[in-house]
């Protein structure tokens, strides 16, 4: 018994050995499957968790509010206040400095009643909020970026009618900010606002013009405007000038203005004082107004029997003294009261329609009286006054003399055939006169009884 228990373990041995070869590539071939079952399991959760990081990533991009801030909004602490609110919210008002050079006057136009004018406009006040630590106490400078996150005065310009900011090359807006909170804000803006004028006196008138400031939303309880340096905070460059303008002064002032719905409001004041150039509307309008009355004047001197000339010479200048007042009108606004050009104008136009009125008149006296000179000696002599009548309307003129027509009566057929012999002498170039005068005898000739036999036929 005892030598076979080392021959019973030997065969249980063997038999094990056996049982494991034959597992052995089952257990392997499972484990391969379920491998590569697992890594298949693996791949779509690392897609999806790539997929998602890249999700997340593009939501933190749009949520400004996770955005990492910038090295001067941190220096600001402007996250860690709220700046809709004005600076010392709910307690007495701030005050707002404001600074202005005036860089140019653009344009004055009289039709639109308007001035277009470029300017930097400058705001200080202090800001607390905006306070940071500087060693070498120096300020901060930012461009117009930092605008929109922290608060600024809502400044306008009253009775404006277009502004904007310049923006080229970038918006020149400037931000200074001071380790103590102090702020200065520029801005270089053009505005055209309006200039209510008074033309009684043009072209001899003097303009006063002003752009006004105000805070929109804000009252005297919350905001106060103030000149910063008083009359000179106001500045302007020495080279401006307008073609039809001379500026005179420039001033600041202040005021109030009141709202029933709101209240009052702080207002600053930049008036200007234009007067005008009188020398282009002496060129354009008085010397050729002038220059028209002494033109009319000329058709004094001008025979009144040459009709063409004088009514031609009348209506011309009447025609273009209606055109020079309708130039001046164009470029004036439609006022409902009289300006001192206006009356200038009149008057010349007046003279120069008297003028052709007079020339009327006098022709019309002239055949009135020419009819009843016909008429008294048409009495004297009734044979000849048709005739004479019919004369005067071939020839077109008017005579004044007895000399231009003789309407005596004439001498017997007999002393005509006398004189005719004379009369044969003298040239050729008879004028018109002499030839009218002869046309009458001869016809008062054929009215007179035939000549005696003394006398020779005047045929």
């Amino acid at each position: 018994m005892i030598r076979h228990i080392p021959l019973l373990e030997e065969m249980v041995l063997v038999m094990k050995l056996l049982f494991l070869t034959c597992l052995w590539p089952t257990a392997v071939l499972h484990s391969s499957h379920s491998q590569h079952h697992r890594l298949h399991r693996r791949q779509p959760v690392s897609f999806s968790r790539k997929h998602n990081s890249k999700r997340e990533i593009k939501m933190r991009k749009l949520d400004s509010t996770k955005v990492r801030p910038l090295k001067s909004e941190q220096l600001l602490h402007i996250e860690d206040h709220d700046f809709a609110l004005r600076p010392g919210f709910g307690g007495s008002p701030i005050p707002v400095g404001i600074d202005v050079q005036v860089e140019s006057i653009d344009s004055i136009s009289e039709v639109d009643m308007d001035f277009t004018m470029t300017l930097y406009l400058r705001h200080y006040w202090k800001d607390e909020r905006l306070s940071f630590r500087s060693n070498k106490n120096k300020s901060m400078t930012f461009d117009g970026r930092l605008i929109k996150k922290i608060w600024v005065p809502d400044v306008f310009f009253v009775h404006s009618k277009r502004s904007f900011i310049h923006d080229t090359t970038v918006e020149n807006i400037m931000l200074r900010v001071y380790p103590d909170g102090n702020v200065l804000f520029s801005l270089r803006i053009t505005v055209s606002a309006m200039c209510f004028m008074d033309f009684s006196r043009f072209p001899l008138d003097t303009q006063n013009c002003s752009l006004e400031l105000e805070s929109y939303a804000y009252n005297e309880d919350d905001l106060m405007l103030y000149w910063k340096h008083g009359n000179k905070s106001l500045s302007t460059d020495e080279h401006i000038s307008l073609s039809q303008f001379f500026i005179e002064e420039f001033s600041a002032s202040s005021g109030l203005a009141f709202y029933s719905s709101t209240g009052w409001y702080n207002r600053l004041f930049i008036n200007f004082a234009l007067r005008r150039h009188i020398f282009f509307f002496v060129l354009q309008s008085y010397f050729p107004a002038m220059l028209m009355v002494m033109l009319s004047w000329v058709s004094f001197w001008i025979d009144r029997r040459a009709v063409p000339a004088r009514v031609s010479l009348g209506i011309t200048t009447v025609l273009t003294m209606s055109t020079i007042m309708t130039g001046v009108s164009a470029s004036m606004p439609q006022v409902s009261y009289i300006k001192a050009v206006d009356v200038y104008l009149w008057i010349s136009f007046l003279f120069v329609f008297l003028s052709v009125i007079e020339y009327a008149a006098v022709n019309y006296l002239t055949t009135i009286e020419e009819r009843k000179q016909l008429k008294k000696r048409g009495k004297a002599s009734g044979m000849y006054s048709m005739d004479a009548v019919q004369a005067m309307a071939f020839d077109g003129c008017y005579h004044d003399t007895d000399e231009d027509m003789d309407l005596s009566p004439f001498p017997e057929p007999c002393e005509e055939n006398e004189t005719r012999a004379s009369q044969t002498n003298i040239s050729n170039a008879d004028t018109p006169r002499l030839k009218r005068k002869r046309s009458l005898k001869g016809n008062d000739l054929q009215q007179q009884k035939p000549c005696s036999t003394a006398c020779p036929s005047p045929l």
